[in-house]
């Protein structure tokens, strides 16, 4: 059952992006089956079951166990593949600069990736941690966006491959994520010249660390940077629903069961598993960007008012009509708007 409704979209570059990733939908997939021994005539009943997993989840009924671990490592497999045809896709359209430095590191035996240029600051980083809704992503699926934001912030990004569901389940990403800046600590990196971001679920991980770093005592970074992040892994917010058919990334892909493929069984509520139930004294400034059109816009909306409550110093900058990360599209005109004001965020951070 799809979902998002085209009529619903009054913007002209949100329709073409929507009719041209139905188009390259069709190209995917002949390169996908292709690659993999499994036929499309597998793949059509699970491909109705999502459909019919959204139908009733809109309707407000029951969803959980549609879909077996079989099942959702078939959909994993297709996704990730997906994800990845895409980045390398557009990395063909637009070559890695010349310039930029790419190094694989291990971080305690977590695989990441330095993405930086010449003439940054060495004893600055930010610690870069990818969307992919808990299931999917890479270092690879981000790397134009990291070198962006490297070249944005003058910083050296440290890009981070954790482990995803549904093989490693919360808290296993979350664990990455709090060895890796463990690691940059005792690199010679001081916590005051080190920041943490990341998109969708990367943002969800990057407050997650933030807390757990809290919590255990360990010298927090200098700031965090969040661009559309899931906070509410219970999802009651009311743009989950209201704003699903516009919502060309995530309205149509059936995303609810990606939640449960990560907490495994586990308390949506508890709020070592969602931020927005947490306690959010003490974190250090936070800066949100969103879309107020996105199905994660609640979110934000609602963390934001919490930790202001809280007496953290966040702040969440807005725009309407567009993508969810609409910073990783760079033909939105508002994405250099964006990422000016990431970078004036950074910049107030370390006067």
């Amino acid at each position: 059952m799809p979902i998002v409704d085209i009529s619903k979209l009054n913007r002209p570059e949100i329709i073409e992006i929507l009719k041209n990733r139905i188009q390259f939908q069709d190209q995917v997939n002949d390169a996908f089956f292709k690659s993999i021994d499994h036929t499309k005539e597998v793949y059509m009943p699970i491909w109705k079951k999502v459909g019919e997993l959204n139908r009733r989840w809109l309707d407000g009924e029951h969803i959980k166990g549609m879909l077996s671990m079989e099942e959702m490592l078939l959909l994993t497999k297709h996704l990730r593949f997906y994800m990845e045809y895409s980045a390398n896709y557009m990395q063909k359209l637009n070559p890695i600069p010349k310039e930029a430095i790419i190094k694989s590191v291990k971080a305690n035996d977590v695989p990441c990736e330095w993405h930086f240029f010449s003439g940054i600051k060495e004893d600055r980083a930010i610690l870069y941690i990818h969307g992919g809704g808990h299931i999917m992503g890479s270092t690879n699926t981000h790397k134009l966006f990291t070198l962006n934001l490297a070249k944005t912030i003058n910083m050296k990004v440290l890009s981070i491959n954790y482990r995803l569901a549904p093989e490693a389940p919360h808290p296993a990403a979350l664990e990455d994520c709090v060895t890796v800046y463990k690691w940059l600590l005792s690199s010679g990196f001081e916590s005051k010249n080190v920041l943490i971001s990341g998109d969708s679920a990367g943002g969800y991980y990057t407050l997650l660390t933030l807390l757990k770093l809290r919590d255990d005592g360990i010298n927090l970074p200098l700031g965090a940077i969040c661009l559309s992040p899931s906070t509410d892994m219970a999802q009651t917010g009311e743009s989950v629903k209201k704003n699903c058919y516009m919502d060309i990334v995530l309205g149509d892909l059936g995303y609810i069961w990606w939640i449960q493929a990560h907490l495994a069984g586990m308390n949506p509520i508890d709020p070592t598993v969602s931020p927005l139930y947490a306690d959010l004294h003490g974190l250090p400034p936070i800066l949100i960007q969103v879309s107020t059109s996105e199905m994660l816009f609640d979110d934000s909306r609602r963390f934001y008012e919490r930790a202001k409550e809280a007496g953290v110093d966040i702040t969440m900058q807005t725009w309407d009509n567009t993508l969810h990360v609409f910073q990783n599209t760079p033909e939105l005109p508002e994405t250099q708007e964006a990422m000016e004001k990431i970078k004036e965020f950074v910049e107030k951070l370390f006067k």
